[in-house]
């Protein structure tokens, strides 16, 4: 059976009777079997799906099928869906099962979308390599030794290894577009807000962002578009109108583009990432784009700045996992603070634990002032210089990650080496911005490069006619 690159070549196939739902989920499972030592999934809802599928096909028949008929697609493991386990790749929610189903996975379940499985992620959400898992690390399918990034690696793998057509992953500081970049797919972390996040575990509350991981532009925009809106179990999210992102994916004109020096002198960068980066400027400006280097000059404080909220927000949030209501107890405390104190530190894993601890630290008496306080003025500085960029230009361009997928274990004694993947990805997470990841050739050692494309606020319209574009125009060339 050949590979599916979007929902519209699926579709079609089975209106021409080329294949039918239940061989469509066959072919999936095929190769989740296929691809099983890449750990991508820690659960395959085998039997629902093709139970799905069998209900599917019948409404295709009938006419009545949603616009999502034919999409298979697989969430991290940070995403509820009731009667079915989650677990955050982490012990303490050990036999944990949800007891309803997060708004975005919902919507694309009422548009017939068939869910085929659990990804494998960092636990929490934290990491960048997806090493961190109680499930064990995730392969990169373009090297048995190579990370897929993270944290949503496993959902990235999947899609690039056509385990599922699209992945719901999440993103707080690039944790969609960095494995994407590594993984050679496309990763969309739309504006804070766009996307409801009733169902989705809280690592940082204002940083979290509902991401998407596919193969085409395509299926990205019809998936936000369907995903994206007011939920009434989510008091943060948007009332601004959802446009028809997968109706108007022309892009039309010449844009103008904003990228940093300081960015492409960096001395973290890969040589062979800043070459593909700079090629891919030449052909903007060959075909009539403009582009203004401009010097960012808080490039040098984002990660601090990400790292000190986000490590204050997730000692907050991971407080109510302590054994009393659920998941995973100590068998041997013996009186209820050991209880606490034994649950936690057996349940949570070193990155975890490290994060907790470094948030309670900036939230603690004498140090909040000078860190956490210190940390939101930073972030609001962050946002008002690149929100200034946008007055002048329609998107800044940048790579997604400094380095390309790096080898298993190889980060893991220098905390600070493995932060620093996110150098590139964490603006627009501060900034609260949309940003996508897309596939920008591959290094020597045929390892993908990724190049990240922020828009403004809102502009999720505008940045995904612009990626086509990019895509059709600039990168296959």
């Amino acid at each position: 059976m050949s590979t599916y690159d979007s929902l519209s070549r699926i579709q079609s196939d089975i209106d021409s009777g080329s294949i039918d739902c239940v061989g469509l989920v066959n072919h999936y499972l095929s190769n989740i079997r296929k691809y099983q030592h890449l750990n991508a999934l820690t659960e395959v809802y085998a039997e629902e799906a093709l139970a799905e599928a069998k209900k599917l096909q019948s409404k295709i028949d009938a006419g009545t099928a949603g616009r999502l008929a034919g999409m298979i697609f697989t969430v991290k493991d940070v995403y509820c869906h009731e009667g079915h386990s989650l677990q955050c790749s982490s012990k303490i929610l050990e036999g944990f099962e949800s007891q309803f189903t997060a708004t975005c996975v919902q919507r694309m379940l009422d548009e017939d979308a068939i869910l085929i499985g659990r990804n494998n992620c960092d636990e929490f959400a934290m990491g960048s390599s997806n090493e961190n898992s109680v499930f064990g690390p995730v392969i990169n399918a373009v090297g048995e030794n190579r990370v897929p990034g993270g944290s949503s690696g496993g959902s990235a793998v999947a899609v690039q290894a056509e385990m599922c057509l699209v992945s719901i992953g999440s993103d707080t500081g690039g944790s969609v577009r960095q494995p994407a970049a590594y993984c050679g797919i496309i990763g969309m972390k739309p504006n804070y807000g766009r996307v409801s996040r009733h169902g989705l575990s809280a690592y940082a509350s204002s940083f979290d962002c509902v991401g998407l991981l596919a193969r085409s532009i395509e299926d990205t925009a019809l998936t936000l578009e369907i995903m994206a809106g007011p939920d009434e179990f989510d008091t943060t999210v948007s009332h601004k109108p959802v446009l028809p992102y997968s109706n108007n994916l022309n892009w039309e004109g010449t844009a103008k583009i904003a990228y940093f020096d300081n960015i492409l002198t960096h001395q973290g960068l890969d040589s062979q990432v800043k070459s593909a980066t700079n090629i891919t400027y030449e052909k903007l400006r060959s075909l009539g784009h403009s582009l203004d280097h401009q010097a960012f000059e808080y490039l040098d404080y984002v990660l601090p700045t990400y790292y000190i909220l986000t490590t204050a927000e997730a000692s907050t949030n991971l407080s109510r996992y302590d054994g009393v209501r659920y998941g995973y107890r100590s068998e041997s405390a013996h009186d209820l603070e050991s209880m606490y104190k034994k649950t936690r530190s057996e349940g949570f894993g070193e990155e975890v634990k490290k994060r907790i601890l470094l948030g309670t630290y900036v939230l603690s008496e004498g140090f909040y002032d000078a860190y956490f306080s210190k940390a939101q003025k930073v972030r609001r500085l962050i946002r008002e210089e690149t929100l200034k960029i946008f007055e002048q230009h329609d998107f800044i361009i940048l790579p997604t990650a400094p380095t390309t997928a790096f080898e298993l274990n190889s980060h893991n004694r220098d905390p600070l080496e493995m932060y620093l993947e996110d150098i590139f990805t964490v603006q627009a997470s501060l900034a609260g911005l949309p940003a996508i990841s897309l596939p920008n050739g591959v290094d020597k050692n045929g390892l993908p490069i990724g190049i990240q494309v922020i828009a403004n606020t809102f502009e999720e319209e505008k940045l995904l006619s612009f990626s086509r574009y990019l895509i059709e125009h600039v990168l296959s060339n």
